[in-house]
């Protein structure tokens, strides 16, 4: 019978783990060992000498969870130190590490940052969405990090919703077809090579299908500020956020007829499933007046009885304690309802003192712990953590290498939409143009939320391209690239042949994104007039997670492009407006003709439908 310490600590290969070391190691765990397997502490909080103590199963960086400095070196000796300590608890089990790489291994300083998925929804390319998903992994497994918390296969019904930028499209069939294939690309040769990365395919169910003012994350009244809240660290307050509509749709209820829930939400998972996926996370919304992280039906008798899923459910942040103000009970019917890891980011003793008491009074069975933790543990068994706790540290010098920046700025270009044009694009490289908008010149702004932190932020936040700095590398000469953010020039400057105005969303993340109105703003509207009075022509590019509402008619437009937030690449705009590459973009969205048709029901009439998209050859 394989022993338990079977893998030694160098990477070296060891006898085969099978799973019937898995049941030996099972058979000899304490209750409190299971437990803690089934505990996942955000990196922050737990406390030194705590994952060998307790032989914790996960430890997580959340959005923004990053060491100090924020180096691809440093995240891996962060996640080496947890991982060595696991490998010192009494079972040496390893642990998993997670992290956000929702559009690349997005929370690093110097990773390479993809477009979000509403725009690698436009791209209709799943090679291309396998090939993005194995940049990812490498950058991921470079840093330690063998499990990452995407895809995610939510269909967006209300873009006012601030995690619409998640989602791959409206359209299921899109969204099945690029998770299989970004799932696979996380997989790689198989799960338990070397640079496989764990994919979180999520958030189960119907997460985008709330109704507007039913989320009930933040109360509205008394507006406290939790421990969650306060890494928001947005640039307006929360009262502030609350007015434009922050947390009416996130973490919300839906009432979806099961026929639809099935054939059009429960679509994504089927397929990823397909794929290999072994870890769903659970989504905080509710359905049908249940709350998912106690929804046994979906849960237990849907996903893992009919569907017969073979991995592991892990909650979302502290998603178990929203059940119910009494903690016990919400631990005690997560678990019975079939959730097999809880993501406790803070208080973890807590949640194994409630488990560990919810078993010994018979509320909550040891048969599912058992099952629970078999699940866990074969996924580690599948990735060969018992093999290989430790990753290759020669693949650090990957990170954000030309040739991942190479794969994304080729989804840039393939995800940019052109939605209007009366004969300006494509441009010669001799085109003397303005460039306005302070998005033109911001990282931060094209990266958009999920980037470093949490909620993301403007400025020089990572290395990368920005639009302008694309311009002007791609002009004849970049002198005829004059850039302005609010796009008043010397008088002295002329005419411009053309204008190019970056209009932008703020960055932002999950409900803190929520809004009730999607208009172009008052800044906005001035920027566009500023720039049509200095140029014969004028480009508009919108920067966002979503579509915006519109002027009507677009008075004054030659050409409109949807470039969604692209990540760090900015060129792969510049690629497509100078006809380097044809536009070939298709929209994954419909695009709302006014705040009164939203949410767009299938009667209302678009501005422009899914599907919708210009064909622009390139430059001969």
């Amino acid at each position: 019978m394989p022993t338990l310490n079977q893998h030694d600590h160098t990477n070296q290969k060891s006898t085969s783990w099978t799973s019937d070391a898995v049941e030996a190691l099972l058979s000899q765990m304490t209750l409190l060992e299971k437990i803690a397997q089934m505990t996942q502490v955000e990196k922050n909080s737990v406390l030194p000498g705590d994952v060998a103590h307790f032989g914790l199963g996960s430890v997580l960086s959340g959005g923004g969870g990053n060491p100090d400095p924020n180096t691809p070196a440093t995240w891996r000796a962060m996640v080496e130190g947890f991982q060595q300590e696991a490998l010192r608890s009494r079972l040496g089990i390893p642990l998993l590490y997670g992290s956000d790489g929702v559009h690349g291994h997005s929370n690093v300083v110097g990773a390479t940052i993809f477009p979000h998925n509403i725009g690698l929804g436009c791209t209709r390319d799943p090679d291309l969405l396998r090939r993005i998903a194995r940049v990812t992994a490498l950058e991921c497994v470079a840093t330690g990090v063998r499990w990452d918390f995407a895809p995610a296969v939510s269909i967006p019904r209300d873009i006012r919703w601030g995690r619409t930028f998640e989602g791959y499209s409206q359209d299921s069939s899109v969204v099945c077809e690029l998770a299989e294939a970004f799932v696979e690309g996380l997989k790689g040769e198989g799960w338990n090579s070397a640079t496989a990365v764990l994919p979180s395919v999520k958030h189960f169910i119907a997460d985008g299908a709330t109704r507007w003012g039913s989320s009930m994350r933040v109360n509205a009244l008394q507006l406290e500020v939790d421990q969650t809240l306060a890494n928001a660290q947005t640039d307006q307050g929360l009262a502030a956020l609350m007015e434009k509509g922050a947390w009416q749709l996130d973490q919300g209820a839906s009432t979806l007829e099961e026929e639809v829930l099935r054939r059009e939400d429960l679509a994504g998972y089927i397929a990823a499933i397909r794929a290999g996926a072994l870890n769903v996370m659970v989504s905080y919304s509710s359905w049908q007046g249940i709350r998912m992280h106690q929804h046994r039906y979906l849960l237990t008798d849907v996903l893992k009885g009919e569907l017969g899923f073979q991995g592991f459910l892990v909650s979302d942040w502290e998603g178990v304690q929203q059940i119910s103000s009494d903690f016990y009970s919400s631990v005690v019917a997560s678990i019975n309802a079939g959730m097999d890891m809880v993501m406790v980011p803070f208080d973890y003793k807590a949640f194994i003192a409630a488990l560990f008491e919810a078993v010994s009074r018979g509320d909550v069975a040891l048969e599912r712990i058992d099952d629970a933790v078999r699940r866990i543990l074969h996924v580690k068994e599948a990735l060969g953590l018992f093999q290989n706790p430790l990753t290759d540290g020669t693949l650090l010098g990957q990170v954000g290498c030309p040739e991942h920046r190479t794969v994304a700025q080729e989804a840039v270009r393939k995800s940019q939409v052109l939605l209007k044009n009366d004969g300006v694009l494509p441009l010669e490289r001799g085109t003397r143009m303005l460039v306005a908008g302070k998005a033109a010149h911001d990282i931060g702004m094209q990266c958009g939320g999920w980037t470093i932190s949490w909620m993301g932020q403007a400025g020089p936040i990572t290395s990368g391209t920005t639009i302008l700095e694309g311009i002007r590398a791609t002009a004849e000469d970049p002198s005829l690239i004059v850039y302005h953010p609010n796009g008043n020039v010397d008088a002295d400057a002329g005419q411009f042949e053309v204008g190019l105005v970056v209009i932008a969303e703020e960055p932002y993340a999950e409900g803190m994104g929520d809004r009730a109105d999607l208009s172009l703003n008052p800044e906005h509207l001035a920027l566009l007039e500023q720039v049509r009075a200095k140029c014969a022509k004028m480009i508009v590019l919108i920067v966002s997670g979503r579509p915006l509402v519109l002027p009507e008619a677009l008075e004054g437009w030659d050409a409109l492009v949807a470039s969604w937030l692209p990540g760090t690449e900015g060129a792969g705009i510049a690629d497509v407006l100078y006809g380097i590459y044809p536009f070939s973009g298709k929209l994954s969205f419909h695009w709302p003709r006014s705040m009164a048709d939203l949410p767009l029901s299938p009667s209302s009439q678009a501005l422009f439908d899914l599907g919708f998209g210009l064909s622009l050859e390139r430059n001969a």
